[in-house]
């Protein structure tokens, strides 16, 4: 992802209010931290091998837990 700001102003644009603006800057930043945690990850992969499966969490128990997170999170609609 790119670290440089974006180019001069295309004319064709509508502009952002601020606060729109700064909730794109907010989502922007989480989104290249997660992309920063994955290649963290394969880098360590590429470096070390894949680490050792009984070490590991089985995927349905990972699946299971997020799956409760997210529940957890929103609220039901009827």
């Amino acid at each position: 992802m790119s670290q440089q700001p974006a180019a001069a102003p295309v004319h064709d644009r509508q502009p952002l209010d601020e606060h729109a603006a700064a909730a794109v800057r907010a989502y922007a930043a989480d989104q290249r931290a997660k992309a920063d945690v994955l290649a963290s990850v394969l880098e360590d992969i590429a470096a070390h091998g894949y680490p050792a499966a009984e070490t590991g969490t089985l995927w349905e128990e990972a699946r299971d837990a997020h799956l409760e997170h997210l529940a957890g999170r929103r609220p039901r609609v009827a």
